[in-house]
């Protein structure tokens, strides 16, 4: 999915009100890392949010004021006009008009900057718990890497890379009692658009027979590139090709990117 259809699905309001997955959630704070529009989108909905909540507080204008002011006239009925002492009282109280608006609209202002340094330290706030999270999620894949890695009980097969990518490689950690398989793919070059990496169980005798244990899917959004595939009965070797989207019933072995005995 790209940026913009992102950006129109919704699917990053959900994101910003807490109402997507584990997952989903891990998938759209990485995004929002390496792709500004869609982290400014996500910036702008928790701005817009802050905004709305804090439209909701009483706040009188000038026209409710004069509103007020007249009511007020009315109940008293009419008033007694006096006949001011001097000019110059007449313009002291002009001056304390002025003063009085100035003040209210020094004050105003000094609101308006305060709501939002709000927003802008709600905003900066959200952000950091994003990114907290995200970090959180990137230290667990790692601890599962590494226990992969680091379990005795896996097979771990080299593969080497063949004719169509000879810098390519990749290793699979194969535990024969368990039968689970893990592919480390992080020597493969990111795949073309519409394109797959499959992954293949070999046996080479009395005839190769391969059998597709299966897709290196979202390969872009796989930050560790060590991918779980099905469980694996028995293999003499184990191969990845280039398939497209969706996968093949038989590799197509022009696109072979490495190959590697057990």
């Amino acid at each position: 999915m790209e940026a913009n259809e992102y950006i129109e699905s919704g699917i990053l309001e959900l994101y910003v009100y807490g109402l997507l997955t584990e997952k989903e959630n891990l998938e759209i704070a990485e995004l929002a890392k390496n792709n500004t529009e869609v982290d400014q989108e996500i910036i702008s909905i928790e701005k817009a949010i802050v905004a709305l909540s804090s439209s909701f507080s009483p706040f009188h204008s000038v026209a409710n004021f004069e509103k007020i002011k007249a009511r007020l006239e009315l109940k008293h009925g009419k008033v007694v006009e006096l006949k001011p002492v001097s000019n110059r009282s007449q313009y002291v109280g002009w001056a304390a008009a002025v003063l009085l608006l100035l003040g209210l609209g020094y004050q105003t202002l000094e609101l308006t900057k305060t709501k939002d340094a709000i927003a802008t330290v709600g905003s900066e706030k959200n952000k950091a718990e994003r990114n907290f999270a995200y970090l959180q999620q990137q230290n667990k894949q790692t601890e599962k890497s590494l226990s992969i890695v680091r379990d005795i009980k896996n097979t771990g097969v080299t593969l080497g890379g063949q004719t169509v990518s000879p810098t390519s490689f990749a290793k699979v950690y194969w535990n024969k009692e368990t039968k689970t398989t893990y592919i480390d793919a992080a020597g493969l070059p990111t795949p073309p658009k519409g394109m797959v990496y499959q992954v293949w169980s070999l046996k080479l005798s009395p005839v190769l027979t391969p059998t597709s244990i299966g897709l290196l899917d979202n390969f872009e959004g796989n930050s560790q590139k060590i991918f779980a595939v099905s469980q694996t009965d028995s293999a003499e070797a184990f191969g990845i090709t280039l398939e497209p989207a969706g996968g093949s019933l038989t590799p197509t072995m022009e696109q072979l990117y490495t190959l590697g005995k057990v």
